[in-house]
């Protein structure tokens, strides 16, 4: 089951912005920013749903309050579009510090055109994906025609916006005159995927059109059918995960099986840093063998795949039941199945009767070797005692040299 935590961070303009981090329960195969609408906060249906939907496809997702809106610190008035894309920006610092840096940017409506906006500065992020966003940030004065001229003449009015009141300052209005949305989007050279629904009241469907022209390519279009430009049903909700999971897979790669591996030769292992967390390393083994390593998030990884101690235990566990199965087949031995179970962990010296090392801790692998078919109990022993004899054990065992160089 997904977990959703709380975090908050620091904006734009030093206020604490409240966030939620929600997290699959599993492997976490990459890391997404949600940006909200307009007035909007975190906690919208379409924000929550769809961020929620995501972690079913293991993509781990932070969703913020804006400046002076939800929990988050600071006042509304003194915000604009370019202190939304402040923000975004100040998430994003924060999750490549604590997390990893995201790889896919989403956005709806006015978020959607914040995320547009910062696209560029986010150079690890590879997919942005809009639902219901309009062509320029100009586009929310629409909103604020009643009151317009008393801003303009006043230098502020209190708008009613979604049932709220808000108060908005000149200052918002010159902000957004000074963005040019279409140029962005031009540049950010990220694939993007255009989500938009035909009967959109609040944001019309032209929009879609604009960005998508203004956009290079790799670019997609969907049709949200009949949805709302709330994403108020659960079930559209979840259409827009699933499809932003499986399209963000080609780009990103958010399916384990379709990462990007290293190159390797025959005969060799090659380990590289996945960019994924502190800790997560890609593996490619005799060129052919995709693998992946990282650490527990209790130890600061993404919990990814197994640790390196993991990987140790399972070539003496893999070692043991290849022996004791390659022994019973040239004994003529009716060995049905071989399994072990291995632990790792370290004790104190002194409480090994048999070890060497007189002080300190030292590592203790206990291997529990569980044989089925059909012969005695002197047979079990007789295999017990080679499952000692696997080539893995024997290293761990007898010195070993290893040299590392640095690559010219």
């Amino acid at each position: 089951m997904a977990t959703s935590t709380k975090i908050d961070f620091a904006g734009s303009t030093g206020e604490t912005l409240a966030a939620r981090l929600d997290r699959p329960d599993g492997p976490v195969t990459a890391y997404a920013l949600f940006a909200h609408c307009f007035t909007c906060t975190k906690d919208v249906f379409a924000a929550s749903r769809i961020s929620r939907a995501l972690t079913d496809h293991g993509i781990a997702v932070l969703r913020f309050d804006f400046t002076g809106l939800g929990a988050s610190e600071g006042e509304f008035a003194n915000t604009n579009f370019s202190s939304n894309v402040g923000d975004l920006l100040a998430a994003v610092a924060h999750m490549r510090a604590e997390l990893e840096a995201p790889k896919i940017l989403i956005g709806h409506s006015l978020g959607g055109a914040a995320v547009l906006a910062a696209a560029k500065a986010v150079p690890e992020a590879r997919a942005v994906c809009t639902i219901g966003a309009p062509a320029a940030p100009e586009h929310v004065l629409l909103h604020l025609k009643s009151a317009r001229e008393e801003i303009e003449t006043t230098g502020e009015a209190e708008v009613e916006l979604v049932g709220r009141p808000f108060r908005i300052k000149k200052q918002f209005l010159d902000d957004i005159d000074e963005h040019d949305l279409g140029q962005a989007i031009h540049d950010m050279r990220k694939a993007l995927l255009i989500f938009h629904a035909p009967l959109d009241t609040v944001v019309g469907i032209d929009n879609a059109s604009q960005i998508f022209l203004a956009a290079r390519h790799p670019k997609s279009f969907v049709s949200l059918d009949d949805a709302d430009h709330m994403i108020s049903r659960r079930e559209d909700a979840v259409y827009v995960a699933d499809v932003i999971a499986a399209w963000a897979d080609r780009y990103v790669g958010t399916k384990p099986e379709n990462r990007p591996m290293p190159a390797s030769q025959p005969g060799t292992v090659v380990v590289q840093e996945a960019g994924q967390g502190r800790y997560a390393n890609d593996i490619s083994v005799d060129g052919k063998f995709p693998l992946r390593a990282d650490e527990p998030a209790g130890y600061g990884g993404t919990d990814t795949g197994p640790s390196p101690y993991g990987f140790l235990l399972a070539a003496l566990g893999a070692c043991t039941t290849m022996t004791v199965r390659m022994y019973a087949q040239h004994k003529g031995i009716a060995l049905k199945k071989a399994k072990v179970t291995l632990r790792h962990e370290k004790i104190h010296a002194e409480d090994c009767e048999s070890c060497e090392t007189p002080s300190g801790k030292i590592d203790h692998i206990t291997r529990e070797l569980e044989v089925s078919g059909d012969f005695d109990e002197a047979t079990r022993q007789k295999l017990l005692e080679i499952a000692d004899k696997c080539p893995v054990h024997r290293t761990l065992h007898s010195e070993v040299l290893v040299e590392t160089t640095l690559k010219e």
